[in-house]
């Protein structure tokens, strides 16, 4: 007898099909998922790279400002230091917190970067940076705990809060400030159930920066209280202007902090997965059992290449963040130059989040538009928080010509553009790979 589909309702009201084998009985619903799935949200970014990627396929030249990953190419001594890995045996399971040599190479980095002691007890490697995140909420918080937020932020460190059942407290950056986060909004913000308190700077994906006057107000109003801050440098070297300062210098801050770190963004290693975490022995003994649990360890290969991005010569690192800084500069000097966008100069990592309310405060419509009728593919504001809208976040890890060809299809289409959505349809020329290069010298991949 065959299987019968017939349809029913699911706890969300959409439809699916219910299944009825031999004898008419309904088998296990196996694939019925846990309530929690539903709290789990998403990168836009990723979304966005498929639906370009879809309209590449059939043809299309787009313009790819929406992935945030640096498109220089990962150095030479890193990748051979992995090569030699394989080469030499690196084969095998490590330690569930990173080989002891990778620690060692992270602490020095980190204490000679940061100002502060760090032995290796203190550093816990992850295959890239977002478990740190993830563990992190899971070791500390508590359902019905409060995890305070920035808004715009990184859209993960919601997802995570509420997956685990934490109240998620939006902390508003504002443009008057150039979005650096306001002691005094924390202050409003943090209670007596708050138990996590998430900093990101350099910021994504407004970029901005947080001074040492603001890092020291907000140490003071966390410092004595049952708080962890969870500080998110992964952006801390992509810097043009000042100094960077981390949370965990502050004096008697550093047994409260969380410092979030890779290689991913420094040193153009997105796909290498490779990240880790600085914080308490007693705290990174606990979030070492997590991995034990979920990953058992990170791969050996790719640790010994980040024993060789942090000892090796760092010449690239600064290439690639002088080469950032003239981007930086054509993107906001040409969307300045657009009429209805304010866009304020980022002072590191490498987005600009210009305002475009004059244009259409519905971003997330402009973002479609864009998309489809002038082929750039960028992200509303509104994928990073409520506090986004009006604001779109473009990536300019992209060569200046790319940039250039840009900037000049979204000048023409928003003179097209209504707030209905229904500008018309904008034509976009075809742009080859090989017309569209970056000047810098070092090599490059695209996705």
């Amino acid at each position: 007898m065959k299987t019968q589909v017939r349809p029913r309702r699911s706890r969300g009201g959409t439809k699916q099909p219910a299944l009825r084998g031999r004898g008419g009985k309904t088998p296990p619903q196996t694939d019925r998922l846990a309530d929690r799935m539903g709290l789990l949200g998403t990168e836009t970014a990723f979304e966005v790279l498929a639906r370009a990627k879809t309209l590449e396929a059939a043809g299309r030249s787009i313009i790819h400002l929406e992935i945030g990953e640096p498109d220089f190419d990962t150095p030479e001594h890193i990748k051979e230091a992995a090569i030699r890995a394989l080469r030499d045996g690196y084969t095998h399971y490590t330690p569930a917190a990173g080989m002891l040599e990778l620690r060692e190479a992270i602490a020095e980095y980190v204490g000679r970067t940061r100002g502060i002691a760090v032995g290796p007890d203190h550093v816990v490697v992850t295959p890239g940076a977002k478990p740190i995140m993830f563990f992190v909420m899971l070791a500390l918080v508590n359902p019905g705990d409060e995890v305070v937020y920035p808004d715009p932020g990184f859209p993960i460190y919601e997802s995570v809060a509420r997956f685990i059942g934490a109240r998620p407290v939006p902390w508003t950056l504002r443009e008057d400030r150039e979005f650096r986060a306001d002691p005094e909004d924390l202050r409003k913000a943090v209670g007596p159930r708050t138990r996590l308190v998430i900093l990101n700077s350099p910021h994504n994906p407004t970029a901005g920066v947080l001074s040492r006057r603001d890092v020291e107000d907000i140490a003071g109003i966390v410092r004595g209280r049952p708080i962890t801050v969870l500080s998110d440098e992964i952006y801390s070297r992509i810097l043009y202007d000042g100094t960077f300062s981390s949370i965990a210098s502050v004096p008697g801050l550093q047994e409260q902090t969380v410092i979030l770190d890779g290689f991913s963004k420094t040193y153009a290693m997105t796909g290498w997965r490779l990240g880790y975490g600085v914080m308490r022995p007693s705290l990174a003994a606990r979030i070492a059992q997590l991995m034990v649990n979920s990953n058992s360890c990170t791969a050996a290969f790719t640790q010994m290449a980040g024993i060789a991005a942090l000892r090796g010569p760092q010449d690239s690192v600064d290439r690639m963040v002088a080469e950032f800084r003239r981007r930086r500069d054509v993107i906001t000097d040409g969307l300045t130059r657009l009429p209805g966008v304010r866009c304020f100069r980022p002072h590191g990592a490498f987005y600009a989040f210009p305002s475009v309310r004059a244009i259409d405060p519905d971003t997330g419509r402009l973002q479609e538009y864009l998309l489809n009728e002038a082929g750039v593919a960028l992200l509303s504001g509104t994928a990073f928080g409520v506090q986004g809208r009006g604001f779109l976040r473009l990536s300019y890890a992209t060569s200046v010509e790319v940039i250039t060809e840009g900037l000049r299809r979204i000048g023409q289409a928003i003179e097209h553009y209504t707030p209905s959505g229904r500008g018309r349809s904008v034509q976009a020329p075809v742009v080859r790979a090989s017309s569209v290069k970056s000047r810098v010298s070092a090599p490059r991949y695209r996705r």
